[in-house]
């Protein structure tokens, strides 16, 4: 017997593998830069365990890929998928990369650490009563939190479009997002109508794949998959 939710779309969230400035802990916006050898070993084993036919990303049930624009999460699609779109379903999922999915635009905060970007923000005079909080503050000379919320919206209207008449199963309608830790983060808060604000601890490391989808099967009830089966392998 199939499970209740059984059909219900899904977005699939996954996160770029290691760079050289994910692993020392430097904010990276626009910054171009390859994955490391750690970070194409984190994206081929996550691909390896839920992406392929009968697996949890399933070609077959695909409709849209929509990717970053930056070079980390380009590369993480390719290794992600490799010639699994191709073979399955080309001429049906459509691959997109859009600058929705760019990660926040640190401005004066680009390349520094967390413990940096407190030390710079005390020489210009900021956070006498608290300590900065990106997800309230925003960057000097960067994204504030309005900015990426009204980017995030937009995807997620898009999805809505998309997601909306096939609650059931009707047609393939599964999306993939490959972005960026505070851009997915925040995505999250966003599909589940909460400010940016909100206080929510959220970790995806990298080549990580978070899944968001709807509580019966109603678009008005998003949720935050928390935990889920996997499909059983077949031996022929």
């Amino acid at each position: 017997m199939k499970d209740k939710d059984s059909g219900t779309p899904r977005v699939f969230l996954v996160r770029h593998g290691q760079t050289e400035w994910s692993q020392n802990g430097r904010y990276t916006g626009d910054t171009e830069l390859d994955l490391t050898a750690e970070g194409r070993q984190q994206v081929l084993g996550s691909a390896q365990v839920v992406v392929g036919h009968g697996n949890l990303i399933d070609p077959a049930k695909l409709a849209y890929v929509f990717v970053s624009p930056r070079q980390r999460a380009q590369q993480t699609s390719h290794l992600l998928f490799g010639d699994t779109l191709s073979q399955a379903s080309a001429d049906r999922v459509q691959v997109t990369t859009t600058t929705e999915l760019a990660e926040w635009d640190y401005g004066a905060y680009e390349g520094l650490t967390t413990q940096e970007i407190h030390a710079l923000r005390r020489e210009h005079g900021l956070d006498s009563e608290r300590q900065w909080d990106i997800w309230q503050d925003g960057c000097e000379d960067g994204e504030s939190a309005d900015s990426v919320t009204a980017r995030l919206d937009t995807l997620i209207s898009k999805i809505h479009d998309l997601q909306g008449p096939n609650m059931h199963g009707e047609q393939p309608c599964d999306v993939v997002l490959i972005s960026h830790g505070h851009l997915l983060r925040g995505f999250i808060k966003r599909w589940l109508r909460c400010p940016l604000e909100m206080p929510l601890s959220l970790m995806l490391e990298p080549g990580g794949i978070g899944v968001l989808s709807y509580q019966h099967h109603n678009m008005q009830e998003p949720a935050l998959m928390v935990g889920m089966a996997f499909p059983m392998k077949t031996h022929s």
